[in-house]
């Protein structure tokens, strides 16, 4: 089969193209996916990379989203059948372990799953959008409703909106009935946020997003009488230089809601502005099986409609897309197709 392998850990010339790799084989529960549309995301920079702490086994063929068609099943499989359409959800609940990063991933023609980890597919629902759905979208899910419990009326500050969980964290804050400010890089993006509900784009790149938002919804304050002004949201998923310029702008009581640190995990902090301001800080992990389902149904309603990089590469032109991804010159998903 073809498919991309990460023989060692480095740059974008470590993702060699491989036209007659090994055909991986279904044991007892597997099940053998043939890939119709694997997304990408920050996670696999980070594993083609290397991550401390995190031992990759190498040779990998990374890939955390996979959709496509079950192509064979191993003994000991029930309830799915060569032909199916399925989505993967790439956390091994059941043994442990992570599509693409402790077990081959979706960059190939063919992936093999223990079956548990299949979720199906209906007919009405693409493939590439439903690739976009678990790591990006499933995160996003969790982090703004189950943990972050937004809800209708507050102001929500999303930082880096033009990626996979941005864009999907502007839909869902939407549809919770809050007033969205959403951060990009470029008026173009800007412009597709805000057709996808954003109602206030900043860009970053040539303002200073903190001043903008205390011109826009006031400058946070606690003395008595004036405890007004300021976001009541502010998602970071960027960590970095962004972490302490977000508590700047939270209200008394404000939320900061986290699921990762693309720009760095481990900025300087002011923690005064937390007992001063009594913020709260929400981490959110992943997802779970049921933000999956959840989000397949969001999708189903056409409520929720992923969104999707306008050019679809090719498993030979995965270094290209994982350069696209690292240079965050994207609006949405980057798909790779068979």
């Amino acid at each position: 089969m073809r498919a991309v392998v990460l023989y060692e850990h480095g740059g974008l010339d470590k993702l060699i193209y491989e036209p007659e790799y090994r055909d991986p084989k279904p044991g007892a529960g597997d099940a053998l996916v043939r890939m119709r549309a694997c997304a990408l995301n920050y996670h696999d920079l980070f594993t083609r990379k290397g991550m401390p702490g995190i031992k990759v086994p190498l040779p990998l063929i990374a890939g955390n989203d996979v959709a496509g068609e079950i192509a064979a099943v191993g003994p000991q499989v029930a309830g799915f059948a060569p032909g199916e359409r399925v989505l993967v959800d790439p956390t091994d609940r059941v043994a442990g372990g992570f599509l693409g990063e402790t077990m081959d991933g979706g960059l190939a023609e063919l992936v093999r799953v223990p079956a548990h980890m299949l979720v199906k597919l209906d007919a009405e629902i693409d493939f590439a959008e439903a690739a976009a759905l678990p790591v990006a979208y499933g995160t996003a899910h969790r982090m703004m409703l189950t943990r972050g419990g937004i809800k209708a009326g507050e102001t929500v500050l999303i930082l880096g909106a033009s990626g996979g969980v941005g864009t999907c964290c502007v839909q869902l804050a939407k549809q919770a009935g809050a007033t969205v400010v959403a951060c990009a890089s470029s008026e173009p993006k800007l412009a597709q946020l805000k057709a996808l509900g954003a109602d206030i784009g900043i860009n970053y790149a040539n303002s200073d997003w903190v001043a903008e938002c205390r011109r826009l919804f006031g400058r946070p304050r606690v003395f008595a009488g004036q405890e007004s002004g300021g976001m009541d949201v502010v998602v970071n998923f960027n960590g970095g230089d962004s972490w302490t310029r977000s508590l700047k702008v939270l209200r008394r009581g404000g939320r900061l809601l986290t699921c990762g640190a693309t720009a760095g995990y481990d900025p300087p902090e002011d923690i005064r502005y937390i007992w001063t301001f009594e913020l709260n800080i929400l981490g959110s992990n992943g997802w779970k099986r049921e933000d999956i389902t959840a989000l397949l149904d969001l999708v189903r309603s056409r409520k929720l409609k992923p969104v999707l990089h306008p050019r679809r590469f090719a498993l030979a032109e995965t270094r290209a897309a994982m350069g696209l991804l690292e240079e965050r010159a994207m609006v949405g998903k980057v798909i790779v197709t068979p």
